[in-house]
């Protein structure tokens, strides 16, 4: 059976099987490919997106639960990386080599969504979703605060 869900703002059906991890119809039937492949197991943040504008590991979500929803790519965060957490982050130089910043950004911007001023406690609770293997943590935290602060 047929799921219609919509991603960045278009609809989508996909006849893919209804368990077909939503990670899979991204990357291979809307050719979205911002979103990574990490560990396949939801414990390294990768393939983090928004559903319902709220946080959610693409890899642990079945396409059958995204039915009626909106789903949000690192693609469709902004157009133009005008997102205050894209801009901070190039602004704190976070990148290294670039795998995983797709899903930390989506995890950062749904913090921020739900608390425009974290902590630096909260922000660190918050990311430890989200595996950096190159360690650039601190500055993930700078570019989280700063922005909260330059919104």
């Amino acid at each position: 059976m047929p799921v219609k869900f919509t991603v960045n703002t278009r609809t989508f059906t996909s006849d893919a099987p209804p368990q077909t991890p939503l990670l899979w119809v991204i990357r291979e039937q809307l050719k979205l490919t911002g979103t990574k492949f990490g560990c396949g197991a939801g414990l390294c943040g990768a393939c983090m997106v928004h559903i319902d504008g709220k946080r959610a590991f693409s890899c642990q979500t079945q396409l059958s639960e995204v039915a009626g929803r909106a789903v949000t790519t690192i693609e469709g965060l902004s157009s133009d990386s005008s997102h205050p957490v894209q801009k901070a982050w190039l602004a704190e130089r976070v990148p290294q080599c670039g795998y995983c910043q797709s899903g930390q950004i989506m995890s950062a911007a749904a913090l921020l969504k739900d608390n425009p001023s974290p902590s630096r406690d909260e922000i660190v609770e918050h990311m430890s979703t989200n595996i950096c293997r190159c360690g650039t943590y601190p500055r993930i935290v700078r570019a989280i605060e700063r922005a909260a602060r330059e919104g």
